[in-house]
């Protein structure tokens, strides 16, 4: 039997500061691997390192499960959560494109998938929610109604936005070189805030480029904080690439600091994960 769909979109799963995106960060860094469920109150001390209130984060599990992402048992008086199927495929998902995100994509082609599709004025919600989708995908905009990405391949994103958005019948796709009119480094400027991104980049290497968590609780903060922040770059760069990117990109040393401190991290932190789930009552 076919396990029903979660009633939230995927792409929703976008970084902030609150306690479900931050527990979903918990869930995807510890409760995913072992494949085993955890206790409320681990859930909740966990949130706790991070000043979430128990309140806030019973609602925050309450949220989520009822979203389609968790389901709880009750094992005497104590209370248990596990991942569900749509659940768990959610977080390898996110996991893939965390860990295997980097900055450029190799060997391009020098070929652009380009998607035309307009919207009147008047639909302003819907044109906010393609705009947020086909970014969210990679997707470039340098003029109104047209959208750029370097990836062919990602033509199929953009269909099953447009399908879910009702647009396809409204949308055209090609796939060209860059011409002879312009510059190709302009319509790139036009079509990504690659300033921002980063700006955005600077931050996270300032902030975790010189910490140095001594205590095992200071770890699984650092950890969970990392991946936390780094969570959001898939979504905010677009991955273009080396041609199309200023020289040093800063995005490459921001890769290289969340691949060493991950790795540096991971054990120790996974290892006081494994000892906040021994024995603690609900």
């Amino acid at each position: 039997m076919t396990e029903p769909g979660p009633v939230l979109s995927r792409r929703r799963e976008v970084g902030g500061g609150s306690a479900r995106s931050l527990l979903m960060t918990i869930l995807g860094e510890f409760v995913l691997p072992r494949g085993a469920p955890a206790w409320t109150s681990t859930l909740v001390d966990a949130l706790g390192m991070f000043d979430v209130e128990e309140k806030s984060a019973r609602q925050a599990l309450a949220r989520i499960a009822a979203e389609g992402w968790l389901t709880s048992d009750r094992v005497g008086r104590r209370v248990r959560w596990s991942l569900t199927g749509p659940g768990r495929r959610l977080l390898v998902e996110g996991a893939e494109r965390i860990y295997g995100f980097g900055s450029g994509e190799p060997n391009w082609d020098g070929r652009w998938l380009i998607v035309l599709v307009s919207i009147p004025e008047s639909l302003r919600d819907l044109r906010h929610r393609l705009r947020t989708r086909l970014s969210w995908a990679g997707f470039g905009s340098p003029a109104p109604g047209v959208w750029i990405t370097p990836r062919p391949g990602a033509e199929s994103d953009a269909k099953l936005i447009l399908d879910e958005l009702a647009l396809t019948g409204q949308a055209l796709s090609f796939v060209a070189s860059y011409g002879a009119l312009g510059a190709e480094p302009d319509m790139v400027a036009a079509a990504w805030d690659l300033g921002d991104v980063a700006e955005r980049y600077r931050h996270f290497i300032d902030e975790f480029g010189t910490l140095h968590p001594r205590t095992p609780d200071d770890v699984l903060r650092a950890q969970t904080r990392l991946v936390h922040e780094w969570r959001r770059f898939p979504f905010l760069d677009p991955q273009l690439p080396a041609e199309l990117l200023p020289p040093q990109w800063i995005g490459t040393k921001a890769t290289e600091l969340f691949n060493d401190r991950h790795k540096h991290w991971g054990e120790a932190a996974q290892t006081r994960w494994s000892e906040l789930t021994g024995g603690e009552a609900t």
